[in-house]
């Protein structure tokens, strides 16, 4: 807006109310109705300040779903389905049984996965990690009498005895000691009820919501909050998150993945030789790592890793057999791991196969369209890469969750929805979606302040 001195705009009233002069005895000059009119819209100015400009308003669309084939382009809604790709659940001795993509922690295969069930020994990988991230291997035990009367299988340590925690670390993953155990807690957690709320919280974090551990070496105990114990799927993502996401993952894999270790005490005055009870790791190629576990209650179990052709399995197994049943666990292992490799490919599903239709802009009483510069609709995307894997079966499954129309303004990055991506219906992930330009249109207050300057400057420039 120019700007017009006080002297100049005294002026142009003047010439303006000298061509038109009110009756004599009426001294009460009459405003210019130009000027009243600028005043008006100054007014109105000042009033659409006050009201709040509007960001983008949801509005639900119905969901779009499209069904997408890993296979073919041309066959969106048809899956080949190969014969025998299923395992019924009467096929494992189990009770409860996961198979996982230790990738990404997709399940695969589950029997009676989330089905909360002592599991024994295979506690004792949680200790493990626990003790990894929390100690220094070189760190000195004590062993105090509490870990010292621990039951079998103990590797027999004596109260007042001084340990190096990676030998008792060996102990504890190789032949499975539970004074071994024991004296680790203390160590690590001050003592075994302190440690256990560590390995709870632990197991809360990693995402498993269903486990309850009261010992560091699995044995079956009961407190107010239930039974010691966790799921097939939780006993698999703890696992994970030891071969995977741990920063220990790798001495973990070492520990694990030892034949024979042998060790003395901190005297010398004693020796010991660990051997490896993991029968697993000799059976199949790509075995990886692994924990056995029994008791009465629990039954055999076990958890195993194998990695083979670039495909990370996990198989969780709970209520595998009691004594006279042994070798179940080995059998149900491999059954599973067959399963995974001869069943599932790996496939990459990218944002390229959703329908990016643009959505409307609306211009409403706080906003309208800027003549020639603004737009009618606007682009939005999702960027995500997945490689997964996939039976020949399952359908992926992409669902929209959008508005109909959107408000301004409107800014790139902006997130106005999302893309859920589901296989057999399972979701299994939620992708944010936000739009690729900035669209700020023209407020009425914008408008209104252009109209003033705009007469402004054509009547008293």
């Amino acid at each position: 807006m120019k700007n017009i001195s006080g002297d100049r705009m005294s002026g142009l009233y003047f010439k303006y109310h000298k061509r038109k002069q009110k009756p004599a005895g009426r001294r009460r000059q009459k405003i210019p109705a130009g000027f009243l009119f600028a005043w008006i819209l100054v007014a109105a100015v000042l009033l659409c300040s006050v009201i709040p400009a509007k960001a983008f308003v949801m509005r639900p669309q119905q969901q779009m779903i499209v069904h997408w084939n890993n296979r073919s382009k041309q066959n969106r809604n048809t899956l080949q389905v190969n014969t025998e790709q299923t395992l019924a659940a009467n096929d494992l001795y189990a009770l409860s049984a996961v198979l996982m993509d230790g990738e990404n922690g997709r399940i695969l295969y589950d029997k009676a996965g989330e089905e909360v069930r002592a599991n024994a020994s295979t506690t004792k990988i949680l200790t493990c990690i626990l003790a990894l991230e929390y100690g220094d291997l070189n760190d000195t035990v004590l062993v105090s009498s509490y870990a010292a009367k621990m039951p079998d299988v103990q590797l027999n340590i004596r109260e007042g005895e001084e340990y190096k925690l990676k030998d008792l670390l060996y102990s504890l993953m190789l032949e499975s000691h539970n004074d071994s155990a024991v004296a680790i807690a203390e160590h690590i957690g001050g003592s075994v009820e302190q440690f256990a709320e560590l390995m709870n919280q632990k197991a809360k974090d990693i995402g498993c919501m269903k486990t309850h551990f009261i010992t560091p070496n699995g044995l079956d105990a009961k407190d107010e909050h239930g039974i010691h114990g966790t799921t097939a799927a939780d006993l698999a993502r703890i696992l994970r998150y030891c071969i995977k996401e741990s920063s220990e993952k790798d001495t973990f894999l070492t520990i694990t993945r030892t034949s024979v270790y042998s060790f003395t005490n901190l005297a010398g005055t004693r020796s010991f030789t660990c051997n490896n009870h993991n029968a697993f790791l000799n059976m199949m190629d790509g075995a990886l790592t692994g924990k056995t576990g029994f008791t009465g209650t629990a039954g055999y179990c076990y958890v195993g890793a194998l990695e083979r052709d670039g495909k990370l399995f996990i198989v969780a197994l709970l209520g595998c057999g009691w004594p006279g049943n042994k070798t179940y666990k080995w059998a149900d292992t491999k059954k599973l791991m067959n399963y995974g490799l001869d069943h599932y490919q790996e496939h990459t599903i990218k944002d390229d196969i959703l329908q990016k239709t643009d959505i409307p802009i609306q211009y409403d009483s706080n906003y309208r369209k800027q003549q020639g510069a603004e737009k009618d609709t606007i682009a939005w995307d999702c960027n995500f890469s997945e490689t997964l894997l996939l039976r020949e079966d399952e359908q992926i499954t992409v669902r929209y969750i959008l508005p109909e129309v959107l408000g301004l303004p409107l800014q790139t990055g902006m997130q106005i929805g999302s893309v859920v991506l589901s296989i057999d219906g399972k979701v299994y992930a939620i992708y944010p979606v936000f739009i690729t330009e900035t669209v700020s249109g023209m407020t009425w207050k914008d408008f209104i302040s252009g109209y003033i300057k705009d007469y402004i400057d054509r009547n008293y420039s």
